[in-house]
């Protein structure tokens, strides 16, 4: 199987800023640590408002790093595995200096 492509330069940079918020930083790290969907728990890792953790997975789930599922009154969070592979990929040929790449 044939890998994705890497990501366009407006997704990376979507990606990156999405990360770029200590908050949105402790909420994506903790849906690595736990490996599966997380529903109402991810409010008790991070000190702010429900609404406020809402915001920032909806800018997570925005720049494709999270994805959620509706089950019954609440939604279940993790990480978009695809495209995080996608996201490391593009990470590494940027970081590679025989790599040359245009920008998208």
């Amino acid at each position: 199987m044939r890998p994705s492509p890497p990501l366009e330069d407006e997704q990376l940079a979507e990606a990156c800023k999405a990360l770029g918020h200590p908050a949105r930083l402790a909420i994506f790290r903790h849906l690595m640590a736990e490996d599966r969907c997380v529903c109402g728990r991810i409010v008790e890792i991070v000190p702010l408002a429900q609404s406020t953790v809402s915001q920032h997975l909806k800018v997570l789930r925005e720049a494709g790093l999270v994805s959620g599922e509706v089950e019954g009154p609440r939604t279940c969070y993790c990480i978009d595995k695809a495209f995080l592979a996608r996201f490391r990929r593009t990470l590494d040929r940027l970081a590679d200096p025989a790599v040359i790449t245009e920008p998208a």
